[in-house]
């Protein structure tokens, strides 16, 4: 529909009419309903409109019409059910019990173990601080021969017998290592690359053991979360324990190679100072101990004390019942106030 020269007109933006301007502004095309653009002067330059025009395919100056419909289409995707997205957190079911070899032990025995190998490093520490306490008493003051007995037994004692509870608990830790790496390995539909003889060279060897612990640890944390059981969410807390397991680890290691150095010495200081470093290592024993625990608990998603780790699922929540901004009302018209009296003094005769 046109419109004479310098009339107002309203375009149409669905399909390009033009209609006067009679009475008051419309707000649909009269055509193909589409939205009608605000008046303005048919030939007012393209810097006055506030609407642009867009050019079209030739061939097409009439209303857009909508394509019909194909008998070959595919129907609409639907889901079958309502989708539940981190609404639904089932516990994964306890796995099966793996086949244990002959130097494999139970993980409550494992624990055990190792909460007794931390104990007698703990043991072994205070008898090494007895002795540093018994050669700074010997400065100024003979020792009596019975309790310097009982100083030498007691450290002896407990750097024998530590060190073996610590060799039974690493036999223990890498089979249960093994095991759960096969398990975690099968439930991702792989094989683990790791042969069992290779778990105990690289964990039992010393010198070597010092980095492949930490490396068979991280591909088994990585091989539960890609599982289809696994809890992703559990992921990083595992790694991050296993993290600081291994800088403990390779920090006890490296003290027991000066502490070996300290043996060798012959001067009195050295000998003392090589006494109080033994405190100190023996004190890193227990902190990787125990941190062996804790690397256990979160592989198996548990946390330090034992307890199964729920993991946190975020949801999409809805908005506040009622609205944050109060709706503003208008105010009652105020009431005139009423004059107010002075109450009247009678006075008493």
């Amino acid at each position: 529909m046109g419109a004479r020269t310098g009339s107002v007109v309203q375009p149409c933006a669905r399909c390009g009419s033009r209609w006067a301007v009679q009475n008051k502004p419309l707000y649909w095309c009269p055509r193909c309903r589409g939205v009608l653009l605000s008046p303005g002067p048919v030939d007012a330059p393209a810097e006055q409109r506030n609407y642009r025009w867009v050019v079209r395919a030739p061939g097409r100056r009439g209303p857009v019409t909508r394509p019909a419909l194909r008998a070959d289409r595919t129907p609409t995707p639907h889901y079958r059910e309502i989708p539940t997205w981190g609404l639904r957190d089932r516990p994964a079911p306890p796995p099966a019990a793996a086949r244990r070899g002959r130097w494999d032990r139970s993980p409550e025995q494992v624990l055990r173990l190792l909460r007794v190998t931390a104990l007698l490093f703990l043991i072994a520490a205070c008898a090494e601080l007895g002795r540093y306490l018994i050669l700074l008493r010997n400065r100024t003051a003979l020792i009596d021969p019975l309790v310097l007995g009982l100083s030498d037994w007691s450290v002896w004692i407990a750097e024998l017998v530590a060190p073996l509870a610590a060799l039974g608990a690493a036999i223990g830790v890498v089979g249960w290592l093994a095991d759960t790496r096969r398990a975690a390995f099968a439930a991702a539909g792989l094989r683990d690359p790791r042969p069992r003889w290779l778990l105990f060279t690289g964990c039992l060897v010393p010198v070597v053991n010092l980095l492949w612990p930490g490396v068979y640890l991280t591909e088994l944390v990585r091989a539960r979360a890609a599982g289809p059981r696994g809890v992703r969410g559990g992921a990083p807390y595992a790694l991050r324990a296993v993290r600081i397991w291994w800088l403990v680890w390779i920090t006890g290691g490296v003290m027991v190679a000066i502490g070996i150095g300290f043996r060798f010495t012959h001067t009195l200081q050295a000998q003392a100072n090589g006494v109080i470093f033994a405190v100190y290592t023996n004190l890193v024993a227990v902190a990787a101990t125990a941190l062996t625990v804790w690397v256990m608990h979160a592989v198996d998603g548990r946390d330090l004390r034992g307890r199964v780790r729920v993991p946190k699922r975020w949801v999409p929540a809805a908005g506040p019942a009622r609205p944050v901004i109060a709706p503003v009302e208008p105010e009652p018209a105020a009431e005139p106030a009423a004059e107010e009296t002075e109450p009247v003094k009678v006075a008493a005769r």
